[in-house]
């Protein structure tokens, strides 16, 4: 808490509440000193054999979450920053507009897919509303922003890997696959992949809520059965700029938000915490906790590369929720097609990346598959998130 300019972006977000301002000040400042007293940081580890640590395997089963340090290094991260300008310079000048500034076609001009989500600046676009199967149950604060604030800006990129070969191999990194295998068996299936985009002064809010639709009633019901998303951070994440998740919740099944909203006496959620990072550090979330974001009144950007990862028992057979695609069931012909990219993630990241060993996805290794990063790769990715394995 000694660095200034974090305090400064306290001081400025918790202006944005009024008569609650003293009160925002405090949330945020006790929330970060919670975080950081759990024990659920540290780098990936492994034990003997090879497999996630004990220790890390336990924290993420009693939080729901584990900031894993120190994972991408400052030549990833400078390569996914300059992606990124590249990107924004080609997203389309607003809302349903299909060229950029100066007039050429935009990213995702010709996807039948839904890419950018745009919100209005500080806004909470899927609070209160029928979005996303409604579980975006409470509308959060939506601060004014400056008087020179664009009047919409993008906040969420969905299917980021068809547009962003960083992004891409981020996707394909050995020890965040292996992980993913640790968690969910070494048959896992992805999930959905987005990039979110929190700029100060602009960055939407993104309302409390829980990931999983389709398993709350489910025979089989446990407190991994949806999944966990990977958050990789560019720049890094604040009790300001960050997602914030109630430790646990998890475990509690499909909960009452505006009840938890209620019970605490305002949308400062009782005994929550931000998810506190450095550049570079990767969260891994379980889909079932309760979390949301604040919009962005702070001065640090937040960029989140996005990546979520199932058990294939949770979606094999299913019919999908149709919250990040269509509804479908997600039959073997389905799964396997959509688990290319991981192929792809694999060995675009070998190829920027020649001295890491490459991760063995034992479904590719079963059916002796192999698959190569070039244009022809890159071309069948268009729309591939209309498979998005969605529960």
């Amino acid at each position: 808490m000694s660095d200034p300019h974090y305090m400064e972006s306290i001081e400025a977000c918790a202006a944005h509440y009024g008569d609650d301002s003293d009160a925002m000040r405090d949330y945020l400042i006790s929330g970060h000193k919670r975080a950081m007293a759990l024990d659920n940081r540290g780098p990936i580890e492994y034990d003997a054999d090879g497999n996630l640590a004990g220790h890390i395997v336990d924290a993420y089963k009693k939080y729901g979450f584990y900031v894993f340090t120190g994972v991408l290094y400052q030549d990833e991260l400078d390569d996914i920053k300059q992606d990124l300008a590249e990107m924004k310079e080609r997203f389309p000048v607003g809302p349903g507009e299909k060229l950029t500034a100066d007039g050429a076609p935009a990213l995702g001009a010709d996807c039948e897919t839904t890419t950018l989500v745009w919100s209005k600046p500080l806004g909470d676009p899927l609070g209160g509303s029928a979005l996303a199967n409604g579980r975006h149950q409470v509308k959060l604060l939506e601060p004014k922003a400056a008087d020179d604030a664009p009047a919409a800006a993008p906040f969420i990129l969905l299917g980021s890997l068809q547009f962003s070969e960083t992004c891409l191999r981020v996707y394909g990194h050995p020890q965040l696959l292996k992980v993913a295998e640790d968690i969910n068996g070494k048959d896992f299936a992805p999930f959905n992949e987005s990039l979110f985009i929190k700029e100060p002064g602009i960055g939407a809010a993104v309302s409390w809520h829980q990931d999983g639709t389709t398993h709350w009633d489910s025979e089989d019901f446990d407190d991994g059965i949806h999944g966990f998303n990977f958050m990789a951070q560019v720049y890094g994440s604040t009790a300001v700029n960050g997602v914030w998740v109630l430790p646990g919740s998890h475990k509690l099944g499909k909960v009452d938000i505006k009840q938890l909203v209620a019970e605490s006496g305002s949308e400062r959620i009782a005994d929550t915490v931000p998810l506190v990072c450095d550049a570079g550090d990767v969260v891994m979330c379980n889909r079932q906790l309760v979390h949301g974001s604040f919009a962005n009144t702070g001065f640090e950007p937040r960029i989140t590369v996005n990546m979520g990862f199932h058990r294939r028992s949770s979606v094999l057979g299913v019919t999908g929720a149709g919250t990040h695609s269509a509804v479908q069931v997600f039959d073997e012909e389905l799964i396997a097609k959509r688990s290319e990219v991981i192929g792809f993630g694999i060995d675009a990241r070998r190829k920027r990346f020649p001295n890491e060993t490459p991760y063995e996805y034992q479904p590719f290794v079963e059916k002796g598959l192999s698959y190569e990063w070039n244009e022809a790769a890159k071309a069948s990715l268009h729309d591939y998130n209309a498979l998005d394995l969605s529960i």
